[in-house]
């Protein structure tokens, strides 16, 4: 153990070895081993990583824009070139296949386009002569040093809704990722030093809840954007307002999709074969359950069974269609929620315990798994499962799904599989959801809009990525200016001495 590697932080432009003392192990959940350990911040290396971007934010802030998007601009060609580096990483340490985490990386590739154009979104307004001699203008201008507090499983993707928006509009950025798989930030600072990033300006912290407390109370750190669990969600975003700090806290989900009697049910089934078991269900926008309105029920699960069998279950180096969960601990907390189900009085019609792989028996495996007749007062019905347990609830009726969903505590993404252009219409306006899908079952938003939902599921008002990223990144300015015309010699034009 002593003999693996340790990653290390990145501070000022370089990896930084952890002097605390504290580590964290770092698996490969395909094999059921540790590969390395992480280093775990202390104070001391909280407060020089956040030193380290201070000190790097006025020059930052003050470069032009067209060399700061020149910049950006290099590291998303040196992110697209190499790209099967990065992947290759995600699926080191989180296990999802190689096509995951490629699809993950190239969804994050789209914030980072996103940000190589947005200095038009920078530009402020102008007013002139709105009293005589007199203009009115805006700017907006960066906060400082913002934090970034990432999840376990989207490694490279939620680091990329983030950084890219926020260093692209001026500020400088601490990413605190995850220490299940931590080496995908890792690389991607080293690459944003590459293409021309100054030091201080990208600084990646590991770290635990102390590095986390550390981010979230210290004065010096202007901004916080999470992704996580609800109950963590919750705790940043206080933490953070408490401490006067500007809070994005995206929380957990009970993605539902609601299926009606004219749906296609081919496409439906493939819908929910794909956001029920991709990436092992481990993410915020997987569908979770399946709302069918009656009487399509078994003949959807029929259709979904039959896609089923033909999964392959393995290591994601292996062209599988499914990897293992991210840790043993993760693994059977997933697996005891089939147990509740059961225990509640749902049906068990797959059951992923216990299957046969194609990988090490060591790995942390659990197959897809679909319950049936799922009472809504299970918990397996009302708590969010992150992993490949597709949940069926069957209704009577459009209105009875719509109350179904409207009642749950989350808000995170919805999806309705209809040929009702009628009903469409009707469900994404009466639905209390913050991203809809009409035939699309996970309905993240391209990057020039927003990600973020309802309810338990963000708090903060801002969402993440798009025109709300950039707003939460930046401030408003407004100016007015009057300049004395020595044509009329230096006196006052009209406007108020007042």
């Amino acid at each position: 153990m002593s003999n693996l590697p340790v990653v290390s932080h990145w501070i000022d432009g370089a990896e930084r070895p952890s002097t605390s003392g504290r580590t964290s192990p770092v698996f490969d959940p395909a094999l059921g081993v540790v590969t390395k350990h992480v280093g775990l911040a202390d104070a001391a290396e909280i407060d020089a990583a956040i030193a380290s971007a201070k000190a790097a934010f006025p020059a930052w802030r003050d470069l032009s824009l067209a060399k700061r998007q020149a910049i950006i601009f290099n590291f998303r060609e040196l992110l697209n070139a190499r790209k099967g580096e990065l992947a290759e990483i995600v699926t080191s340490e989180h296990g999802k296949v190689l096509s995951d985490a490629l699809g993950e990386i190239t969804r994050g590739q789209e914030v980072v386009e996103f940000a190589c154009g947005m200095n038009q979104m920078l530009k402020g307004e102008y007013s002139e002569n709105v009293s005589t001699g007199v203009d009115v203008y805006s700017t907006r201008q960066p906060l400082g040093v913002v934090g970034v507090i990432s999840p376990f499983n989207f490694p490279a993707m939620v680091p990329m809704w983030f950084f890219p928006v926020a260093i692209a509009a001026g500020n400088t950025v601490i990413l605190k990722p995850s220490e299940k798989d931590p080496s995908a930030a890792i690389w991607m600072a080293r690459l944003f030093t590459e293409a021309g990033l100054p030091d201080g300006v990208f600084t990646v912290l590991n770290g635990d809840k102390e590095a986390v407390d550390g981010l979230l109370e210290h004065p010096d750190v202007k901004a916080i954007s999470f992704v996580g669990s609800t109950p963590i969600a919750k705790y940043v975003y206080e933490t953070g307002a408490k401490n006067g700090k500007r809070v994005q806290a995206l929380g957990g989900a009970k993605n539902h999709m609601l299926v009606l009697p004219d749906a296609d049910l081919e496409l439906v089934a493939d819908s929910a074969i794909n956001a029920g078991f991709g990436s092992a269900g481990e993410r915020c926008m997987a569908i979770s359950v399946i709302v069918a309105v009656e009487p399509v029920a078994d003949a959807l699960i029929e259709k979904i069974v039959s896609r089923m069998k033909g999964l392959t279950i393995g290591d994601g180096r292996r062209n599988c269609d499914m990897g293992p969960l991210v840790t043993e601990v993760h693994r059977d907390k997933v697996s005891s929620y089939i147990d509740i189900a059961a225990a509640d009085g749902a049906t068990v019609v797959v059951d992923g315990r216990g299957i046969e792989v194609d990988g090490d028996a060591n790995g942390f495996w659990l197959g897809p798994t679909l319950l049936d007749n799922v009472p809504t007062s299970s918990k397996a019905y009302t708590e969010e499962i992150f992993g490949p347990v597709l949940s069926v609830v069957r209704v009577h009726s459009y209105e009875e799904g719509v109350d179904l969903i409207n009642n749950g505590a989350f808000g995170n993404g919805t999806a309705i599989f209809t040929n009702d252009g009628g009903a469409a219409r009707r469900f994404q306006n009466e639905i209390e959801v913050g991203m809809i899908g009409i035939n699309v079952p996970i309905p993240v938003p391209v990057a020039f809009f927003s990600f973020g939902g309802w309810k338990n599921s963000l708090f903060g008002d801002t969402k993440a990525h798009g025109a709300e990223g950039v707003h939460f990144y930046t401030r408003g300015k407004a100016i007015t200016s009057r300049w004395l015309d020595p044509s009329h010699g230096g006196i006052n034009l009209g406007f108020p001495q007042n």
